[in-house]
């Protein structure tokens, strides 16, 4: 395994900076790791060696010519294919979009390259980004680097695993309920959910627009936090964005590096987000995390948040409602996939055809859910219910952040789950966002990190920390001394700790 693709973000950045490594040399490197790997892993649904090498060449002229570059200038980068590009289709992962070429870039992704960061792929994820284990995706599941066996999380899943598996860098995620966030806790990554309009959705394909925001994934939480501080900002095209004068998440990951920062930090932890069938080592391992904290100086408080309780039934009334909307947009009329019946048909014929063969199982599951709650006969009983209950939930929120200064828990109940476990039972896949949708609910922040793995099964757990909304700052600061806690205690990286999936697969013990 290449020396390159084992560098963190930052430490490339500072290679190419100094000239010791060019663009064209880093991402030669990455799509030949995509090309030793990715087919048992399956994280990217499109490359493109040759214009990604263009790109870099582009930068490395750039440099070569005395041009002041961004920090992550020729640096790798992978994208969830829920963000529209110019380069590569984009599909969301949905039949019904198979081969769509975008006309334009979104924003994240523009100011991405105007950073002079390199797209090399775009990564698979479930159908609009509906499930929580990457199995929904039109074109195959994606597998975890840590057992092949088993589901990286959703939706999300393609992004975690590009990192997680050394074939990027960094990749950039969105998250309605968890979807950046699950998928780090289960690939032993780091994720992050800005707060809601502190990075533009213009261009993503939009699942619910209320709750999608995009954020970044990487290894480490200061890798994560150069990128988040590359995609921030406003955007007139978003109405949602804020105009905000956002601090960087770098500069506020770099301070917190010392442990000893978190001296003094009040830590909420809710009690309701420590739900029933919590696996006994990712409980084990938050209790350990929160004891570290403790012995650093910082303040555990039990939180009560009565309303959390109803999280997820508020959820999946509102993100049904909002989808329903959104891609009714897919008519088979204006683009995409379009199937004509036998002998023509008429226009609704030819879109009730095209909608049964484009959307899969669980998209149509949550449209037709989506159209119930939003009827005539309903919208009260359920709609209008779920956003008063978002409500509450923002209360507690504001109630809690009065007590602390984050809270945390376990980012998902359990370590990954066998491939095809869930299948016949949605319901477990949504009670596995238990923890990360009150995030969404309310807009604030939320970032993931490792903490280390299950006694149980040797897999990744996560922790999650969330923050009042505009505190981005604060949970990169928290998230990089708790980082380098879990460093101190393992003496190594958590990412440097991945069995050898990778000897595994490139039939190389121990790479």
């Amino acid at each position: 395994m290449s020396e390159l693709i084992q560098l963190t973000a930052a430490e490339l950045a500072a290679k190419l900076a100094a000239g010791e490594v060019s663009s064209v040399e880093a991402t030669q490197a990455h799509l030949d790791r995509i090309a030793a790997v990715d087919g048992e892993l399956h994280a990217f649904l499109a490359t493109d060696a040759e214009g990604s090498l263009a790109a870099a060449r582009a930068i490395d002229e750039r440099r070569s010519a005395g041009e002041q570059l961004g920090e992550l200038a020729g640096v790798p980068l992978a994208i969830k294919d829920v963000l529209v590009t110019t380069d590569m289709p984009s599909t969301s992962g949905s039949k019904i979009l198979e081969g769509y070429r975008s006309p334009f870039d979104a924003t994240a992704v523009a100011k991405a390259r105007a950073a002079g960061l390199v797209n090399i792929g775009k990564t698979n994820m479930d159908e609009f980004a509906m499930g929580s284990a990457t199995e929904n995706s039109a074109y195959g599941p994606t597998h975890n680097h840590w057992d092949p066996t088993r589901v990286p999380g959703g939706s999300g899943g393609g992004s975690a695993v590009a990192v997680g598996a050394f074939e990027a860098p960094l990749a950039l995620g969105s998250d309605t309920g968890g979807s950046i966030r699950q998928p780090a806790a289960l690939t032993g990554t780091v994720g992050a959910k800005p707060t809601y309009g502190g990075v533009s959705r213009y261009g993503a394909i939009a699942l619910a627009s209320s709750l999608d925001q995009i954020g970044p994934c990487a290894r480490t939480v200061l890798d994560t936090a150069l990128l988040h501080d590359v995609v921030a900002g406003h955007d007139w095209h978003d109405s949602t964005s804020l105009d905000f004068a956002w601090p960087s998440m770098a500069a506020a990951a770099r301070s917190g590096a010392d442990p000893a920062s978190l001296r003094g930090l009040r830590v909420g932890v809710v009690k309701q987000l420590m739900i029933d069938g919590v696996q006994p080592g990712v409980k084990a391992r938050f209790d350990e995390a929160l004891a570290l904290l403790e012995a650093q100086g910082a303040e555990i408080v039990e939180i009560d948040a009565p309303h959390f309780e109803y999280a997820v039934s508020a959820y999946y009334l509102i993100l049904p409602a909002e989808a329903s909307s959104n891609l009714a947009k897919y008519d088979s009329v204006r683009f995409g996939l379009r199937v004509t019946p036998e002998g023509g048909g008429t226009v609704e014929g030819v879109m009730s055809e095209t909608r049964a063969a484009g959307f899969g199982a669980e998209v149509k599951r949550r449209i037709i859910l989506g159209t119930y709650a939003l009827s005539a006969g309903s919208y009260d009983a359920y709609y209008r219910s779920a956003q008063q209950v978002r409500t509450l939930i923002q209360r507690d929120f504001a109630a809690a952040f009065a007590q602390v200064d984050v809270i945390a828990s376990p980012t998902a109940p359990t370590t990954a789950w066998t491939l095809g476990t869930h299948g016949g039972d949605p319901m477990q896949d949504y009670l596995n966002d238990a923890t990360t949708i009150p995030a969404n609910l309310a807009g604030i922040p939320g970032l993931s990190l490792p903490i280390g793995t299950a006694s149980e099964d040797g897999l990744p757990v996560g922790l999650q920390l969330m923050a009042p909304a505009f505190e981005d700052a604060r949970l990169y600061r928290a998230g990089a001394a708790i980082e380098q806690l879990i460093a101190d205690r393992d003496a190594a990286p958590f990412w440097a700790q991945a069995p050898s999936l990778v000897g595994a697969l490139t039939g190389k013990a121990g790479a």
